[in-house]
């Protein structure tokens, strides 16, 4: 199973699923990470902690933790 977390820096991917449960699953899907969409790793912070996403027209930041949940194709 390939995660977020394993993405290199300016590549994109597409999420297959989003596992985890509760109010972190919540959250991520909330924050628009949902099955189909598609994910573009801006940067990576210099510690490797957190990531900088582009994902549906915005920029978010998810620590590597939250992204390892988080499978993609």
């Amino acid at each position: 199973m390939k995660t977020l977390k394993d993405l290199k820096v300016g590549k994109t991917a597409k999420v297959v699923k989003v596992h985890g449960e509760g109010a972190v699953r919540r959250r991520i899907m909330d924050m628009g990470i949902t099955k189909g969409v598609e994910i573009f790793v801006r940067k990576v912070a210099p510690l490797g902690d957190p990531m900088e996403l582009a994902v549906r027209g915005y920029e978010l930041s998810l620590r590597k933790a939250d992204a390892e949940i988080i499978e993609i194709e």
